[in-house]
């Protein structure tokens, strides 16, 4: 019997992500997936700088950028064709490094994050592979697994941990017994992509747009490329699959493209919902990605929440495995991704609402309360805004607004070269510095947890016992400012555990996220 650290079932962005983050650790990683090929046509369709961020720690920046361009800005249009919101992105420099918003083509992503993942020497892939049975006890988890073709034998596999990454009808959440919050939201839509022709798509908006028309709410997204999509309200007693028929979608489509002008990809009736796996863990076993939450598309986070849940919890198997940390850090896991999930689902949930008003009277109450809670103009609202940060789990719990959030990724220059922070400053713990902070007595117990010491210096960067990185745009400095702190204590998911103006608070933080790596693993049961 194959024995592993991780088993991962579910080979699609979340799943090839954490397999391509554990090789990337050196860990023992098994996966599985039922389907052989990568989907041939779009699915997900945006991507954020933080999503952005983890691929490009994984060395796929380069690969992927042909694929991903920047979101237009999405104008909401209410009930007499007025403009009632706008969502669009901050201005540059972006405080992560990358574009804050984007829309890629998911089939050749994918494809770069299976490569990523089959290229690590840790990670064995298996595809054509169903899991038909889990069992848990104190020292693993043991897969049954079958190969579809026909006649294949059945066998097993074992491995300290379980990920569940296969999506929204997951074995791995029904063999586990674990069930889903309903947060109570849910319509059925068709989802059209569309390649327009030449010349074609000239009565198409400038910018995304959402038609918040209580007749039929639509949805309009520019792609990459040639590449648009519709999501599109159906209504009460339409079929859904005779309305992905070819003669339904260009009768759906007639206000802005004529069959001459566009090819049809894809369409796909489906029902969005807003559910939560509860609980995230079961003993060995972890869920993430669809497997773990189904959200409404409204902000396109569908994906970002996989990726997300993945590089939450990668690191920590990581450490855990490597007795870098106790096991009771797997138990931060379920707290902090389920709480950012319920909190974006609410959001996501309150805008869908309002773009899925179908009574006339209530939709143009609607239009005026939006314009109005906006001071009567219409003004942009970054995306990102929309975001929250952690709320609990392995932060500090200090009363700050920098705590929980991402940790800026600057462009720099060290003594090495230039680039972006991350490339050439390196991951895992960081404690991050004002230029003017005196470290000297955070050395050792900073080493004790292998954090890097990063300073951020206005002039030349020297080699020293820090790595001292001279920032391009001053993001750092004024983020420093902003948050009236000197010294910031860094995640490997890049989230600030701590932030401090003194060293005794910063030597104070070090021993606290030491004891939150370590100390606390006696009191976990599950593991």
């Amino acid at each position: 019997m194959q024995d592993y650290d991780v088993a991962i079932v579910g080979f699609g962005p979340a799943g090839a992500t954490a397999a391509a983050l554990l090789g990337q650790a050196g860990v023992r990683t098994l996966v599985i997936d039922r389907l052989t090929e990568i989907y041939d046509r779009p699915r997900a369709f945006s991507l954020d700088h933080e999503i952005m961020r983890v691929f490009q720690n994984l060395g796929l920046a380069a690969e992927i950028a042909p694929h991903v361009a920047p979101f237009s800005a999405s104008e909401h249009y209410g009930v007499d064709g007025q403009l009632i919101r706008r969502l669009t992105m901050i201005d540059p420099p972006y405080p992560l490094g990358w574009t804050p918003s984007m829309v890629f083509l998911q089939p050749p992503v994918e494809a770069a994050l299976r490569r990523c993942a089959t290229a690590a020497a840790s990670v064995h892939v298996e595809t054509g592979v169903d899991l038909t049975d889990l069992r848990q006890d104190e020292s693993g988890v043991t897969l049954d697994l079958v190969g579809i073709e026909a006649g294949a034998a059945p066998r097993r596999a074992r491995a300290r941990y379980l990920i569940g990454c296969d999506g929204a009808s997951s074995t791995v959440r029904r063999l586990a017994a674990i069930a889903s919050d309903d947060l109570g939201f849910d319509e059925p839509w068709l989802v059209v992509d569309i390649l327009l022709k030449d010349g074609g798509g000239a009565r198409l908006p400038p910018a995304s747009a959402q038609f918040c028309e209580p007749a039929r709410p639509i949805t309009y997204l520019i792609g990459t490329r040639n590449h648009r999509r519709f999501e599109i309200m159906l209504l009460p007693g339409e079929d859904p699959r005779a309305m992905e028929a070819d003669p339904a979608v260009w009768q759906l489509l007639k206000r802005w493209l004529a069959p001459d002008e566009a090819t049809l990809w894809r369409r796909a009736s489906y029902r969005f919902h807003a559910l939560v796996a509860s609980p995230w863990r079961r003993g060995r076993v972890f869920l993430a990605g669809d497997a773990a939450h189904q959200q409404p598309p409204f902000l396109g986070q569908g994906m970002c929440q996989g990726v997300r849940d993945v590089a939450n919890l990668s690191w920590k198997l990581a450490a855990v495995l490597s007795g870098r940390a106790g096991a009771a850090l797997l138990d931060t896991y379920g707290e902090e991704r389920s709480g950012h999930v319920r909190a974006l689902t609410a959001t996501i949930k309150h805008i869908g609402e309002a773009v899925c008003e179908r009574d006339p009277a209530r939709a143009r109450q609607r239009d005026a309360d939006l314009v109005a809670q906006q001071g009567g103009t219409v003004r942009s609202v970054p995306r990102q805004d929309l975001i929250p940060p952690l709320r609990s789990g392995l932060v500090s719990g200090q009363e700050h607004a920098a705590i929980g959030t991402l940790f800026p990724q600057p462009w720099v220059a060290t003594a090495a070269g230039s680039g972006l922070l991350d490339d050439l400053a390196g991951g895992g713990v960081r404690v991050m510095l004002a230029a003017d902070f005196d470290a000297t007595a955070l050395a050792d117990d900073a080493a004790a947890i292998g954090a890097r010491l990063i300073r951020f210096v206005a002039g030349p960067p020297t080699v020293g016992a820090a790595c001292e990185v001279a920032e391009r745009d001053g993001i750092v400095a004024a983020w420093f400012a902003r948050h009236d702190v000197r010294m910031a204590l860094v995640r490997p998911d890049h989230y600030v555990f701590g932030v401090a103006r003194q060293s005794t608070d910063a030597l104070a933080l070090i021993v606290a996220l030491r004891a939150g790596l370590r100390g606390a693993s006696e009191q976990s049961s599950q593991t």
